[in-house]
């Protein structure tokens, strides 16, 4: 009873620091969404109004009118989808085979594997460019989604994952006479579904966000992914503030369901991971 007494302050404390940084991270968004509802002399006003005087939908109404921002949305969650579970296919299958097949230099590819994660994307931009316009894949989602399939960080991610299973659980599958594809897909796999589902929010992100490259790829106005299309309308030489607010929205409420949704199992697989026994 007493150490309970003890604790109250400090939990009191603990969590009035905790909802204070909850609240600063959350007040950007807020700012975002409030201001896609005012016009723009409201947006630069000063002093601010921090609460919309006259809320219009206006701006919304706006960018599904004047922009293809359905088209741009449909191309990246294509993008994002299907590169994601290619991630997820390439990485879970290469991931198996370090952490419970043998074979000779396993360790030395692994590093250099590994090492890649080093190489900033931005020095590959070129070389990929040259490698996607020879396979005539430019100005399509196919170039934007094939450079994205095989990751290192994926490979080392679901790795921790497969270390974390026994051996003697693939052994006994063995002895059963279940073939290494079996006891990949029916046994392995199951198990380390909290760190596929991981992978597969922290992916999805990540292409989601890959402004360079899918800017670099989708040159044509059909072919640009919604992050891309959304800052088109931030170059424009018109400063409607409150329509680049509204813009900018659309593109990142996607990726707040995405967490808000998919929290507890991005939780449970980080945490899972991290220990191996």
């Amino acid at each position: 009873m007493k150490k309970k007494i003890k604790r109250e302050p400090v939990d009191i404390a603990a969590n009035i620091i905790v909802t204070f940084f909850a609240i600063l991270n959350l007040f950007p968004l807020y700012w975002l969404f409030t201001s896609s509802l005012k016009n723009s002399a409201d947006v630069v006003k000063m002093p601010p109004d921090w609460i919309p005087k006259s809320p219009t939908f206006s701006n919304y109404i706006d960018v599904f009118q004047n922009q293809p921002a359905l088209r741009w949305a449909f191309n990246s969650i294509v993008v994002s989808l299907v590169a994601t579970i290619g991630v997820i296919i390439v990485s879970s299958l290469a991931a198996y085979a370090f952490s419970k097949l043998e074979f000779k230099g396993k360790n030395i590819i692994f590093l250099m594997l590994i090492s890649s994660l080093m190489i900033p994307k931005e020095v590959m931009i070129v070389p990929l460019y040259r490698i996607i316009q020879n396979f005539n894949m430019a100005n399509k989602l196919s170039g934007m989604i094939w450079p994205n399939v095989a990751t290192a960080f994926g490979v080392f991610m679901l790795k921790g994952f497969f270390d974390t299973i026994h051996n003697s659980l693939r052994e006994a599958a063995i002895i059963d006479g279940a073939s290494e594809f079996q006891i990949f897909y029916k046994i392995m796999l199951p198990v380390v579904k909290p760190g596929i589902g991981a992978l597969f929010i922290l992916n999805f992100v990540q292409v989601w966000n890959d402004y360079l490259w899918q800017l670099v790829v989708g040159q044509e106005k059909s072919a640009k992914t919604l992050m891309v299309g959304i800052a088109t309308l931030m170059q424009d030489l018109n400063p409607n503030f409150a329509y680049k607010m509204a813009g900018a929205t659309v593109a990142a409420i996607p990726m707040l369901l995405m967490f808000i949704f998919f929290q507890q199992y991005f939780t449970r697989g980080i945490t899972i991971g991290s220990v191996k026994e």
